[in-house]
């Protein structure tokens, strides 16, 4: 730390790697020290980005060597999906705090060793997951967890991004099982995925999936449709996609029996609800105006909000000793959700979700 700001040193400098840039910048507690990159060409276009604002930043090509610089005090990963273990282990390892990319890793057992590295090394491990930020998103779930929709029936979420095969050409990562994890589901979905979750406040027990490359010449699916049986008890639905051209909206369904809340990107569309025990819900205050993400079909339109909120609270939980608002612990629940719809669409039946690891 220095003139009580933290350093943060970022690993991966590929598409994200500037939301978190700025994100840093706008925090008046962390500025940006180290970033890595075994591509020295992707090094250089980043540095590049930061019109003129790359001095005293230093370079790495390997992450085991920016996690020891002094200067460093938290870690951005934001290297594919299935290279997160190596650096958020990397800077446990160093005593360095995290702040990991979505998804938090693909491999259950992968996501166990994180999470309990920072706890053994007594580190903050915080992850990415902007969605739950939207003050809109934060009313949703409050009023579920308060009653407000009655007995929870249905729970929905529609996932349609586009993204065209000149995007998974792009890298050589993009569409693997090894490195991406999957596909609409694990890279783009997943954001929708935690959000329905963190909305119901409630796990899935068990689905049954169909997912397939309906569309791009890829591995892993571009098309999946799960059924979905909450603790709750409650039943859902999940749509995800990247074939759907040219892409929707987010848009989450959440019905009780005494009301309904919709959801459209991150804004609330619809809100009914009834105190009469059979009663049929009225809108309680108009729709507001549907907020339509541009990462739906344009996966570099990401705005910074939500990460700038996330990098602001890792450094107060840092300070305060306290849990970072998206924990690592929470964030494996969407991947663990997602590894079940992959096992039930292999094998072609429901299969349990398994939680924890």
């Amino acid at each position: 730390m220095k003139d009580g700001k933290f350093g943060f040193g970022i690993v991966g400098c590929g598409v994200i790697a500037p939301t978190h840039r700025l994100a840093i910048d706008a925090c008046d507690e962390a500025e940006l020290v180290a970033v890595c990159d075994t591509d020295e060409k992707q090094v250089r276009s980043f540095l590049a980005g930061m019109n003129g604002g790359a001095a005293g930043v230093r370079t790495y090509s390997d992450c085991r060597e920016l996690v020891q610089d002094p200067r460093v005090d938290v870690v951005s990963v934001c290297t594919p999906s299935g290279l997160h273990c190596e650096g958020v282990t990397a800077a446990a390892s160093a005593g360095k705090h995290v702040m990991c990319e979505k998804p938090l890793e693909i491999d259950a057992g992968r996501m166990t060793e994180m999470t309990a590295a920072c706890r053994d090394a007594g580190v903050k491990l915080g992850c990415v997951f902007q969605s739950r930020t939207s003050p809109d998103m934060i009313r949703a779930r409050q009023a579920i967890q308060d009653g407000l929709l009655g007995r929870m029936v249905l729970a929905d979420a529609y996932l349609k991004d586009y993204r065209s095969q000149a995007y998974y050409r792009s890298a050589g990562w993009r569409g693997t099982w090894a490195l991406d994890g999957g596909g609409a589901l694990m890279n783009q979905g997943v954001h929708g995925v935690d959000l329905l979750l963190w909305l119901m406040g409630s796990p899935v027990t068990s689905v049954f999936a169909r997912a397939e490359h309906k569309v791009r010449d890829i591995e892993v699916e571009d098309t999946a449709a799960a059924n979905l049986q909450f603790e709750n008890g409650a039943y859902g639905a999940l749509i995800g996609t990247t074939s759907c051209n040219p892409g929707e909206a987010r848009r989450i369904e959440l019905h009780g029996d005494r009301g309904t809340i919709t959801v459209s990107g991150s804004s609330i569309t619809r809100w009914a609800h009834t105190v009469e025990e059979d009663g049929r819900a009225g809108d309680s205050e108009p729709p507001r105006e549907i907020e339509i993400e541009g990462a739906v079909a344009d996966p570099s339109d990401i705005g910074s909000s939500g990460h700038v909120f996330l990098v602001d609270d890792l450094v107060r939980a840092i300070r305060e000793d306290r849990d970072p608002y998206v924990t690592g612990e929470s964030a494996r629940g969407a991947v663990d959700l997602i590894l079940a719809i992959y096992e039930s669409a292999r094998a072609g039946r429901e299969v349990e979700v398994r939680h924890g690891g």
